[in-house]
């Protein structure tokens, strides 16, 4: 099977939970040339994966049809005779790409009115009987297999954890930037957003107590904040709350996604909510302390034996809720900076 198509989710986390996919497929068929196509967003991540020959990037947008844009692309990927394609988003339009391109095997999960533009398909679990996500891609992989290669494939993914690595232009370019701010202690990288909503985001003010400790516990230690430009005035509130304090460092918005992997790369830890990050800083075995609020850490754990998650399990969570229902976000206020700070330091 010479060239295999992905086509990559459309969000940081779940790109990451794919890589144990494209591992598998790598096993099954290792001559095999494995191109993802992913908006620009989740590229990085298909860049820091070694199973992957060319990233095609499209700049998709949300909730867009983008009609002309995915013809172009499917006369652009018709051309290099592709023999499959895992089409991972469950929508409708993820799947036009494919077909137009007339790939002979498109894969799937059932859902959208997507009949005949999927042509290989499981069905969708239910959502009150998810697996864990990094289990439903890869267990896509079984429907380009025989039985003797099924069992080979679940034999060789016992350890089913993402893994990514580092560019070495993206550890340059970040130590680059460490240097110019003169940043040379140990650095603890804090992610603060959380792309769902505000129910996923422990209290900037927890995030300002914890970076406090830190630096208190070792002068050295220089905490920088990392997120998209939209988590910008969160990680501002956090410098502010923190007294301005010298050690602690906005870069929320100031660095790319590629960049944004070296730094949690050769961090000493890292402090994230449920998100995107969260799931990188365990690909990458970076020690780090996960906080759940309203999701389910059952479905979306970071996968890392270096990683420790904080969740109250309250009555009232997971609720998966954008904003608290109660309004009083117990299931993140009350993990306290203390907490964490703690359970960081038994990853030392």
């Amino acid at each position: 099977m010479p060239g295999i198509l992905i086509i990559a989710p459309n969000w940081i986390g779940d790109a990451v939970m794919t890589q144990p996919l494209l591992a598998s497929i790598k096993a099954l068929y290792p001559e095999s040339k494995i191109d993802v196509l992913a908006s620009t967003w989740v590229a990085p991540i298909y860049r820091a994966c070694s199973e992957v020959n060319e990233v095609i990037e499209a700049k998709f947008e949300h909730k867009q049809l983008q009609w002309a844009l995915r013809k172009q692309l499917a006369k652009q990927i018709e051309k290099q005779k592709y023999q499959a394609c895992f089409v991972l988003p469950n929508s409708f339009k993820s799947a036009l790409i494919p077909w137009l391109a007339n790939i002979p095997l498109r894969i799937g999960y059932r859902g959208e009115m997507r009949f005949g533009l999927i042509n290989v398909a499981l069905d969708n679990p239910s959502k009150i009987n998810r697996p864990p996500m990094v289990e439903h891609y890869l267990a896509l992989s079984t429907l380009l297999v025989d039985d003797e290669q099924t069992g080979s494939a679940q034999s060789n993914n016992n350890q089913i954890t993402p893994h990514l690595n580092v560019s070495p232009s993206a550890r340059q370019s970040i130590q680059s930037k460490l240097q110019s701010a003169n940043i040379d202690g140990s650095i603890y990288v804090m992610c603060p957003g959380a792309e769902y909503g505000p129910s996923k985001r422990w209290p900037t003010e927890h995030f300002a107590e914890l970076a406090k400790e830190l630096i208190e516990t070792n002068p050295s230690n220089e905490i920088i904040l990392i997120g998209s430009q939209g988590d910008h005035n969160l990680a501002s509130e956090i410098t502010l709350k923190a007294e301005q304090n010298p050690h602690i460092h906005n870069w929320c918005g100031s660095t790319s996604l590629d960049e944004a992997i070296a730094l949690i790369g050769m961090s000493k830890a890292l402090v994230s909510n449920d998100s995107g990050l969260m799931h990188i800083a365990a690909a990458l075995k970076v020690p780090q302390v996960a906080i759940f609020g309203s999701s389910d850490p059952a479905h979306t754990p970071p996968l890392s034996d270096k990683a420790k998650v904080i969740w109250l399990n309250l009555p009232c969570s997971p609720c998966h809720k954008r904003d608290c229902p109660l309004g009083h976000l117990k299931c993140l206020k009350d993990i306290l900076p203390q907490q964490v700070l703690a359970t960081l330091n038994t990853l030392q």
